[in-house]
């Protein structure tokens, strides 16, 4: 290694020491050229070599944490490490592939107060564009406004869910559109004055014939417009969608950490959970609220699978539109985000039976805050609903 630096050592002399011919030594302006041509290309030099330095500097400070899947994620927009949180095409059964036909009829049933046994109340009641597709309440409201157990779910995004419902006890959007009609706490319908209602109203008979063409107007046709309509109401669009696209400009620092915090095991630990492109690992778990304390509690996913770890469970709902679905758990007692964030940084309250996902964390108030502004990150523009026309 001396050989070598010497050797670097004496090509530099011997680039510098040159040799110069009379009357232009070392002294000399002629002789003087060399040197302040060595000069000038290391000034101009100087500043690439420290953009390099600064671009490398930048690059090794970009942050890197291991998400709860135990992957290295790097927070850098559009950064490969972030693909499993991009959405994919809305999937559909093949016996109902949406069609325009389909979803405007879905609609129309949708909105169609009709629907219920007083004519007054549609899946639009609590299902409502103006508060996130639920209805802002604590707990839902039914037939004749009887205070139902649980809060309202979101439409947005079930589409992707594998199983609905708070307890899960339907698989599908088909399966699931006919539940608040037959529900006599709910909507109350009876279902043959319906379908009588339906096939005798010309204006639907005839969209119900443009939609699916040689079927009958029953619960099955019924259930698989609405599920058609449910599958366009799609958050895909968010800031922070725009940020694992690529866009640098999408999220700011805040929001930045506050994902990090989100997917950190050691932090929020909350994808644990809230887990892939949809924010929900579609299970179900007892988070410790401190209605599980009540005398007679609300059993959850134990009602319809009768294990002991899913006493007082309920589904993982999906944080995407988080800030147009107040308020939050199944029993609505978190009123504002901040609210949730405190509750799992407890760890939860009543510990009976709590999923082991549930820990207290220690989040430091920087750190709640930053959480809270990454929920509001994954709210997409909101974009005016058209209220349909219905048929007569």
């Amino acid at each position: 290694m001396a050989a070598d630096r010497s050797n670097e050592n004496n090509s530099i002399s011997a680039r510098v020491g040159t040799s110069y011919p009379p009357g232009q030594g070392e002294g000399s302006p002629e002789g003087r050229r060399p040197l302040r041509s060595l000069l000038i290309r290391g000034a101009i030099a100087a500043p690439l070599v420290l953009g390099a330095a600064i671009a490398f500097a930048t690059k090794s400070a970009e942050r890197m944490v291991y998400d709860t899947d135990g992957e290295a994620i790097t927070l850098e927009a559009g950064h490969p490490s972030l693909a499993k949180w991009r959405l994919p095409d809305v999937p559909m059964p093949e016996n109902n592939v949406s069609t325009p036909e389909r979803v405007e009829l879905g609609k129309k049933l949708f909105f169609d107060p009709r629907l219920s046994r007083d004519g007054n109340m549609s899946c639009a009641s609590c299902h409502s564009p103006m508060f996130g597709w639920s209805d802002a309440l604590p707990t839902g409201r039914g037939f004749r406004s009887e205070l139902l157990g649980r809060a309202t779910p979101t439409v947005v995004n079930t589409a992707y869910n594998p199983i609905q419902m708070w307890d899960g006890r339907k698989a599908t959007l088909e399966e699931q559109a006919m539940g608040p009609m037959e529900a006599s706490s709910e909507m109350n319908m009876d279902l043959a004055r319906l379908f009588k209602w339906l096939n005798d109203t010309p204006g639907y008979k005839a969209a119900f014939q443009r939609a699916y063409p040689g079927e009958a107007i029953d619960h099955r046709t019924l259930s698989k417009a609405i599920a058609a309509y449910e599958r366009t109401i799609i958050s895909n669009n968010s800031p922070f969608d725009r940020w694992v696209a690529g866009d640098h400009n999408a999220l700011n620092a805040r929001q930045v950490r506050g994902f990090e915090v989100f997917i950190d095991p050691k932090k929020g630990n909350c994808s644990v959970c809230h887990s892939g492109a949809n924010f929900t690992d579609n299970g179900f778990h007892n988070l410790g609220l401190p209605s599980w304390g009540d005398p007679n509690p609300d059993m959850g996913r134990f009602a319809q699978k009768p294990l002991p770890k899913m006493k007082g469970a309920f589904k993982t709902p999906t944080v995407r539109e988080a800030a147009a679905t107040a308020p939050y758990f199944h029993d609505g007692s978190a009123a504002t985000l901040e609210q949730l964030v405190d509750h799992y940084n407890r760890g939860g309250v009543v510990t009976t039976n709590l999923s082991p996902n549930m820990k207290k964390l220690d989040l430091s108030a920087e750190e709640k805050a930053a959480l809270v502004e990454f929920m509001k990150a994954l709210s997409s523009p909101q974009t005016a609903v058209e209220l349909p026309t219905l048929p007569n």
